[in-house]
C-alpha cells in the first residue's frame, strides 16, 4: 500500500508500465508517489499541473492537507484478506521522506505530529496481525528528497548523483529502520532504491547490524533485494522491469492495480486499472512460474480505496473464494507435462503435495483444447471448480483425449474470471 502526502494531489501522467519506457520516464513519470520529484523538473506535465492547480505551494502543504479521516485499518485488511492476501506491506517512508509513524529524526514531519495525527504504521500492524496475516514494512532507504536532497532526478541515463551516499544520511536511515524493527517486529523488511554507500562496509554503521537485529526480533522474517547489500531472501521485479530475476530463486513481482503505486486520479478518469479477471490472470501467471505477487493499492487522502481499485479487489475476492486452491500453496506444474497457452489463455499450477494439477483457463468458447501429456493426468476424474452461496462445488466434466491434447467442456461459471479445471495426477 502506497499512501502519503502525494495522495492529496494524486496526479501523474499515465505514461505506461515500468519497464516499457526509458528516455522520458522521469519527465512523464506515471508514479504519483514521485510527484515531489516530478514537479521540480522544468516543463514536466506534473510541474505544469502543479502550477496551474496549486500555484507555488510547497509540497509539504500536502502533508497538512492529508487527513486520513476515513481510514479504517481493520476494514482495509479484511478486504485484502478476502482478496487472497497473505501479507500486507504498507509504505512507512517513501522518497518524499515523510514517515507514517513518529520516526526518529523527523521532528514534526510525520503523520503523528501533522496531517492525520496518527501512527498509521502501528494501526496497520495491529489490524494485519489481528486478521492472521503477515505484516511487512516498505522503507525507502536509497532516496529521501527532504533529509538528504540531491536535487530532482530527471535523466534515466544519468542518475549518478541521485542517491545520498554519506554517513550522516546512513545513520539517519539506520535509526529509522531499527525503530521499525524494534516497535513492530515486521515479518517482511522491504527496502527500495539501494542503501547509502557509507552504511554498506563492515563497521559500527554497517546495515549488517540492522539485519542481525531484524532476524533476532523475528527469526522467520524475510528481506527483499533492494537494500544495496549482498544479502536477500527473495528477488523482486516491478511491472515489466527486472523480469530477468524471475524464476532464478524465491521471487516476487510487484505492481499497482493501475500504472501507479500511489493514487492517481487520472487513472480513474481514463479507466486504466486492472479489473478482477485481469488481476486474477496476472496473479496466476506469477504463481504458475513460481513467484509471489505483491499487488499494490493506493488509497485517496481520506483513506478510501478508490472505486476502480475496490472493484478489482472485490473481483479477486469473489474468484479466490472459489478457486484459491489453485493459488495458495500451489506452484508450477513440473515441466514436460503442460505449458502456458496465450490464445486461448491457459496457465498451469500444481498442489504442494503434487497430487493435483490445475489448468486455469480464460476462454470465450464452451470448450478448450489443452496441450498436455495425457499420461500424467487422470482423465476419468476431471472437475471444474465453481461456487455460489452454498459454497465451492467440484463439477465433473467429461474430457476427450485426441492427438496429444485434452478437449475439456467449460460450464458457465458463477464468478467472473478464468475457470479452474482440476485434475488428479497419475505420477
Amino acid at each position: 500500500m502506497h499512501w502519503g502526502a502525494y495522495s492529496v494531489p494524486a496526479w501523474a501522467e499515465p505514461l505506461g508500465e515500468h519497464g516499457t519506457h526509458h528516455d522520458d520516464w522521469f519527465l512523464r513519470n506515471p508514479y504519483a508517489e514521485w510527484y515531489m520529484n516530478t514537479i521540480r523538473i522544468p516543463g514536466s506535465p506534473a510541474a505544469e499541473h502543479h502550477r496551474s492547480t496549486y500555484g507555488d505551494a510547497p509540497y509539504d502543504d500536502f502533508l497538512d492537507q492529508w487527513r486520513a479521516e476515513e481510514f479504517d485499518a481493520d476494514a482495509l485488511v479484511a478486504l485484502f484478506a478476502r482478496a487472497g492476501a497473505r501479507y500486507v506491506v504498507p509504505t512507512t517512508k517513501h522518497h518524499d521522506g515523510i514517515t507514517l509513524w513518529d520516526a526518529p529524526g523527523t521532528g514534526t514531519r510525520n503523520t503523528v505530529a501533522r496531517g492525520p495525527h496518527r501512527d498509521l504504521v502501528g494501526e496497520f500492524a495491529r489490524a494485519t496481525r489481528a486478521a492472521g496475516l503477515r505484516f511487512g514494512v516498505y522503507y525507502s532507504g536509497g532516496l529521501d528528497w527532504h533529509a538528504a536532497d540531491t536535487g530532482p532526478i530527471w535523466d534515466a541515463d544519468d542518475d549518478s548523483g541521485a542517491r545520498p551516499l554519506g554517513l550522516e544520511y546512513a545513520r539517519y536511515a539506520t535509526a529509522q529502520v531499527r525503530d521499525l524493527v524494534q516497535r513492530y517486529a515486521p515479518d517482511v523488511l522491504w527496502g527500495d532504491i539501494d542503501w547509502p554507500d557509507a552504511g554498506k562496509p563492515a563497521g559500527p554503521d554497517s546495515f549488517v547490524h540492522v539485519l542481525e537485529e531484524f532476524y533476532a526480533r523475528n527469526p522467520e522474517g524475510v528481506v527483499n533485494d533492494r537494500w544495496g547489500v549482498t544479502h536477500w531472501d527473495f528477488r523482486t521485479s516491478e511491472y515489466q522491469a527486472g523480469t530477468a530475476l524471475e524464476g532464478t530463486e524465491a521471487w516476487e513481482n510487484c505492481r499497482g492495480i493501475g500504472l501507479s503505486f500511489g493514487y492517481n486520479q487520472r487513472e480513474d478518469e481514463l479507466g486504466l486499472s486492472l479489473d478482477g479477471p485481469a488481476a486474477v490472470r496476472h496473479l496466476v501467471d506469477v504463481v504458475s512460474r513460481g513467484g509471489n505477487l505483491l499487488l499494490n493499492v493506493g488509497p485517496d487522502a481520506a483513506g478510501r480505496i478508490p472505486a476502480p481499485q475496490r472493484r478489482c479487489l472485490e473481483g479477486l475476492a469473489d474468484w479466490m473464494a472459489v478457486n484459491d486452491r489453485a493459488v495458495h500453496g500451489a506452484g508450477p506444474l513440473p515441466t514436460g507435462i503442460a505449458g502456458p497457452q496465450d490464445d486461448p489463455w491457459v496457465r498451469w499450477t500444481a498442489s504442494a503435495d503434487g497430487e493435483r494439477a490445475y489448468a486455469v483457463v480464460q476462454s470465450a468458447e464452451g470448450q478448450i483444447d489443452l496441450v498436455v501429456d495425457p499420461a500424467d493426468l487422470e482423465t476419468t476424474s476431471v472437475h471444474v471448480l465453481d461456487g455460489g452461496p452454498t459454497g465451492v462445488r467440484e463439477v465433473p466434466v467429461q474430457v476427450t483425449v485426441q492427438n496429444g491434447s485434452l478437449r475439456v467442456p467449460l460450464p458457465r461459471a458463477q464468478v467472473q474470471g478464468p475457470v479452474v479445471v482440476q485434475f488428479r495426477r497419475t505420477r
